[in-house]
């Protein structure tokens, strides 16, 4: 099977399920794993590079309403790579080429692909569509194999935290400016990890809100998991969020507990590194109780305040 994947998540999948060698085609920002960047890439942006945050929220607008998509397909190269199987998405027209651009631009490719939508809106359902995908490709042994393991690890961190005595306030950032709260399976990674994020909607997109409830919710651990955004950019986005209003009346930020993460590999990518997500907050939120994860360039604490940097110079 010729499989092409349009998803970064897909194709972690793909790789995790022992089918990274049927890849013909991936998309521009499929980096992982290792090797992945040789497999001709059919997806290119229309955001500029280099963009402050708040100038791809305002790209990211102006362009689905001029164009209705963020990516284009290179159509003649993903005539050229005739593949069996796409996958793609349905869920986030920011995160991916659109399903309805995907399924018109195949129907008329003579390699008539089957088009296999992945929208994932929970935890478990991330999980099942590593089943989907293994069903689809006649390799769903090794899929129940990878989705078991990944349950056994869901399992090892809900026994650590389920019988905390205190569940944190969490609050997990996936944009700074403009603030966005967590979407879709934050909520339900938060709760598993031992904290609460009241300020997200489980299994519902991730949206836009008021400055004015973080400071009401008023978090005890800040975590900055901006989709798309390598660690060293999230943590350039912590100079944004140092600069809002009376930020630094913050629990989290008084006690050194912001950190910024690598949310481009994590939290943003519904594939089996999901589990990685998870094992990072848990840490995060109960230190004591929670080894940090071994995966280097995950995450790192960063201090807003003077108060806040002299008390995590004093504890380390």
């Amino acid at each position: 099977m010729r499989i092409c994947s349009l998803l970064p998540s897909a194709t972690e999948i793909v790789f995790a399920i022992g089918l990274g060698e049927s890849l013909v085609g991936v998309t521009h920002e499929c980096d992982y794993p290792p090797g992945t960047s040789a497999i001709p890439q059919v997806t290119r942006t229309h955001i500029p590079a280099g963009l402050s945050s708040d100038k791809i929220n305002a790209a990211v607008a102006s362009t689905l309403e001029s164009t209705g998509s963020l990516y284009e397909l290179d159509l003649p190269l993903l005539e050229k790579l005739r593949p069996d199987l796409i996958l793609t998405q349905r869920l986030c027209e920011v995160c991916a080429v659109s399903f309805d651009r995907v399924r018109n631009a195949v129907n008329g490719l003579p390699s008539r692909p089957v088009v296999l939508n992945l929208e994932p809106h929970s935890l478990r359902d991330i999980l099942d569509n590593i089943l989907t995908v293994g069903e689809a490709t006649g390799h769903t042994a090794s899929a129940q194999q990878v989705v078991r393991a990944l349950d056994e690890r869901i399992d090892a961190v809900r026994e650590k935290t389920s019988r905390m005595p205190q569940r944190p306030r969490v609050f997990c950032m996936e944009w700074v400016n403009p603030p966005f709260c967590g979407g879709h399976w934050m909520k339900e990674l938060v709760e598993i990890a031992g904290g609460r994020d009241d300020l997200a909607q489980l299994h519902r997109p991730s949206r836009r809100i008021d400055w004015s409830r973080v400071l009401e919710f008023s978090p005890e651990v800040i975590v900055l998991t901006c989709c798309g955004f390598n660690l060293e950019r999230c943590k350039s986005e912590g100079e944004i969020l140092a600069r809002l209003d009376r930020v630094n009346e913050l629990p989290a930020v008084q006690v050194g507990r912001v950190y910024a993460t690598d949310g481009s590999s994590y939290f943003s990518r519904p594939g089996p590194r999901i589990l990685d997500s998870l094992e990072i907050l848990a840490h995060l939120i109960h230190p004591d109780r929670v080894s940090a994860p071994p995966w280097a360039g995950a995450f790192s604490r960063i201090a807003l305040a003077p108060v806040a940097a002299a008390q995590v110079e004093r504890a380390g």
